[in-house]
């Protein structure tokens, strides 16, 4: 499998790469914005399948996803976000895209999804299609406290508990406890998929 992969967060791009390599025997090729997707797809394919985040710079949503497909010939294009709203899984399904993969996902799923897709099936996980609520930057806004913003804005910049500590001058342990509550309230496993749900509601 020859594979494009396209996130403006490093730690996705390496993580799912890495494993795709490893477990899945792929050729991985990333890239951080959608022009350099679109200059890669030009430029080295042809590829198996091209996975597109939602939210990276230039993507301007489903707009970057017609662009693409329109460009990539006969390779499935997919999507990649850090939430599963039901209303853009099933537009970007209904605008030709071979599926819509969570960041969420569980590594093996990944690959198993990565596999469909490549053997020219449609993937989308019935949890993305049962799913209702979508977060909005002005529904995070309402939700959380000044300092939880400050933090999460942090965590968006992909700053460490220690960095994020010294620049709100408040202790480590204090900011692990925000992290802690910021995910049971955005409903994250972890700090970056936290970052990844703030990111895809437009906070900043």
């Amino acid at each position: 499998m020859r594979i494009l992969l396209a996130d403006d967060h490093a730690l996705v791009r390496d993580t799912i790469s890495v494993y795709l390599k490893a477990e899945g025997e792929a050729e991985v090729v990333t890239v951080p914005d959608f022009n350099s997707a679109m200059e890669t797809i030009r430029d080295n394919g042809p590829f198996d399948l091209i996975l597109l985040d939602f939210s990276m710079p230039g993507m301007n949503g489903l707009e970057g996803l017609r662009l693409a497909i329109r460009h990539a010939a006969k390779t499935p294009v997919a999507l990649l976000s850090g939430t599963a709203p039901n209303r853009i899984a099933q537009e970007a399904v209904d605008a030709g895209a071979a599926g819509f993969v969570p960041k969420s996902m569980a590594a093996k799923s990944l690959l198993n999804a990565v596999r469909f897709m490549v053997a020219g099936e449609i993937f989308v996980p019935s949890t993305v299609l049962l799913a209702t609520d979508e977060p909005t930057s002005d529904g995070l806004n309402a939700t959380l406290s000044q300092r939880e913003k400050q933090v999460l804005s942090g965590l968006c910049r992909g700053m460490p508990n220690k960095e994020i500590a010294r620049e709100l001058d408040l202790q480590e342990v204090t900011i692990k406890l925000h992290v802690r509550t910021l995910c049971r309230k955005l409903n994250a496993k972890n700090r970056t998929q936290a970052a990844m749900i703030a990111r895809d509601a437009g906070f900043e």
